[in-house]
């Protein structure tokens, strides 16, 4: 298990790929971890040079105090490619981890070859919403949510149909550190990033899932008809699209990461 120790936080991550092919970043949603991946990122190692991370807070990340911010999570994707070497990348996330691609699309865009935001917003929620998330968790643990945030992550279909895959994801879920999740969740709270869209220069792609109930296809409209030449692809899935379809998110990302005049 590889760590790299960044401004006190020690933050596990994998590398896989091809050693001088481009850099693709892979950034997970709350409540999961790497893992979250792993159904499309064998594909994109055989084109990429794929860096996936926990998010502190999460898996084998450390857990420091919260609350955390968007510009803290930024800011942690940043100092880990400092610590690795690598100048630029093309950069996924999905949910937090989009909201953490449109920071660094804003605040680094000299690092970003291409942005691709998957299953997020500007705004994710109300503040009323993620308050009574934390209070829950913080009451009743991470078990007090699983059932909700296994039906917005999973279409019906999907859970009854393969429950072999929703089980491993739910127990990531439950495994997840209660203090990391709530602090994340105050990141997500406390985040409004639609004013400064406009200024992504980046070349980006927005993924949505038709039946996302939490980051709708709206909100996916909404990004990429704000961020300047945006491209969008919806899914017929929920809101972990490379988990319910694999196939469909990893051909959407490599058309567009390999796609030499996006």
């Amino acid at each position: 298990m590889a760590h790299a120790e960044i401004q006190n936080l020690r933050l596990h991550y994998e590398l896989d790929g091809p050693k001088h092919g481009p850099v693709l970043v892979l950034s997970h949603s709350i409540g999961t971890t790497t893992q979250m991946w792993k159904r499309v990122a064998s594909e994109f190692a055989k084109c990429f040079r794929v860096l996936s991370y926990d998010t502190r807070g999460h898996g084998g990340s450390g857990v420091p105090d919260g609350p955390y911010t968007i510009a803290g999570l930024g800011t942690d994707v940043l100092d880990l490619l400092d610590s690795l070497g690598i100048a630029q990348c093309i950069f996924c996330g999905l949910s937090l981890g989009g909201m953490t691609g449109i920071w660094l699309g804003v605040h680094a865009p000299e690092r970003l070859q291409k942005l691709i935001l998957a299953n997020t917003a500007a705004r994710i929620g109300t503040h009323e919403s993620w308050n009574a998330r934390i209070s829950a968790v913080q009451q009743g643990g991470m078990a007090s949510i699983v059932d909700g945030v296994m039906e917005r992550w999973f279409r019906t279909e999907f859970r009854q149909t393969s429950p072999k895959i929703v089980a491993p994801v739910r127990q990531m879920f439950l495994d997840t550190s209660p203090k990391g999740y709530v602090a994340c969740c105050a990141a997500i709270r406390d985040a409004d990033l639609t004013a400064n869209l406009k200024a992504i220069p980046a070349p980006t792609l927005v993924i949505a899932g038709r039946d996302d109930p939490a980051t709708t296809p709206s909100d996916g409209r909404f990004l990429a008809q704000n961020v300047s030449g945006a491209r969008y692809v919806e899914l017929e899935t929920a809101h972990l699209s490379p988990i319910e379809d694999p196939g469909g998110f990893s051909a959407a990302v490599l058309r567009f990461a390999s796609d030499e005049e996006a």
